[in-house]
């Protein structure tokens, strides 16, 4: 089985990745792009057994720094 952990910023976090990629866009003629927010996503292939609620603590211990970013788990 294998599990997809999405890790994106709070919403009020700055992120300053996501606005130098906007910036980037702007520069390459892609006028038409507000803002952009910039995340991770991690990709577990997991032994057989290994449960979801134990994937929520791999992400809450160290895949995501749940002060400033949520995540969302996708079993696969």
């Amino acid at each position: 089985m294998k599990a997809r952990v999405t890790i994106t910023l709070k919403p009020g976090v700055l992120d300053p990745q996501g606005r130098a990629i906007q910036n980037a866009l702007g520069g390459l003629g892609f006028a038409g792009v507000a803002g952009v927010r910039q995340g991770k996503v991690i990709e577990l292939d997991l032994a057989d057994g290994t449960s979801e609620a134990e994937v929520d603590d791999m992400a809450k211990r160290l895949l995501a720094n749940t002060v400033i970013e949520n995540y969302r788990i996708e079993l696969l």
